[in-house]
């Protein structure tokens, strides 16, 4: 059985024992050394936000049953895609597409930030009144399944090979429970950290109710593209204990905190302004 036989036979158990056991570490971390007290209890948020994490997942396998890693495998037995096209030194293939497939998820993230309908599914992540592990997998499932789509095109493209595809995936997952995680990091650590990974106060800033706060820091895993594209803010200025997170016209637990409330989200309210226009700060209560 060769590299990519073996990844296809068990992306699904390894995918799961990474998910399982670093939600389990930063879970932990949370209740030992916490950043922020949270303002609503754990029980009703993290049932639902699991809760759409299950339903996620369920409607993925059954559309997409080998997922990022079964396109990949199809690209490379079509020749498909860059890598696939030309001869390149299998490492540098590897490096080379973990790199671009985060840059795809950066650019992905802004433009859910850039066109009404796309941020209307996207602020199901943005309306969580706190901030903590389980906020790194809230998503709505169309999102979820308009993801899957767009990666599949960039897969496509670039026709990374499976293991780069399958070590992107663990590092988005990794990333996005520890960089969404309600932990306390020592400030120098985290700026030492900030130089290589996106910190949990880095991307914190990303889920202030501040407009322009909200448009910054759209980094997963790597802090590069923000600072590259202009979009890095530093620290929030009410400071991380007192920031509000979440997003202004969704504060009723109910709405924001349960499974139906959060399916419904993209389907409430009217079409306002693009998101990704309000970068200035501002104090008036305008729709978000």
């Amino acid at each position: 059985m060769g590299i990519g036989e073996a990844i296809l036979s068990y992306e699904a158990p390894i995918r799961l024992g990474f998910f399982f056991g670093i939600f389990a570490v930063m879970a932990l971390v949370e209740v030992v050394a916490p950043r922020r007290a949270l303002a609503i209890p754990k029980g009703r948020r993290w049932a639902s936000n699991l809760g759409l994490v299950i339903l996620n997942t369920v409607v993925l396998r059954l559309l997409f049953p080998a997922a990022g890693i079964g396109m990949a495998a199809f690209a490379a037995a079509n020749g498909w895609g860059l890598f696939n096209y030309y001869a390149v030194p299998g490492w540098l293939a590897v490096l080379a597409s973990v790199l671009l497939l985060d840059l795809a998820i950066y650019l992905q993230h802004v433009m859910m930030h850039s066109v009404p309908a796309l941020w209307r599914l996207h602020r199901v992540h943005h309306a969580d009144l706190d901030f903590d592990v389980t906020t790194g997998a809230r998503f709505h499932t169309i999102e979820i399944v308009l993801s899957m789509l767009i990666k599949f095109a960039v897969i496509a493209v670039l026709g990374p090979p499976v293991l780069a595809v399958l070590v992107f995936e663990v590092l988005l997952n990794a990333t996005a429970m520890f960089n969404h995680s309600n932990v306390r990091l020592p400030l120098g650590l985290d700026r030492f950290l900030r130089l290589f990974v996106v910190t949990p106060d880095m991307h914190r800033v990303h889920h202030s109710v501040e407009d322009d706060e909200t448009n910054s820091n759209f980094g997963f895993n790597l802090p590069w593209w923000d600072r590259l594209f202009g979009t890095y803010r530093d620290q929030p200025r009410a400071g991380h204990e007192a920031m509000t997170i979440g997003i202004r016209t969704f504060r009723d637990p109910t709405q924001c905190d349960g499974l139906a409330g959060m399916l419904a989200m993209p389907f409430v309210g009217a079409v306002t302004d693009y998101a990704i226009n309000r970068r200035a700060w501002r104090k008036t209560n305008e729709p978000a």
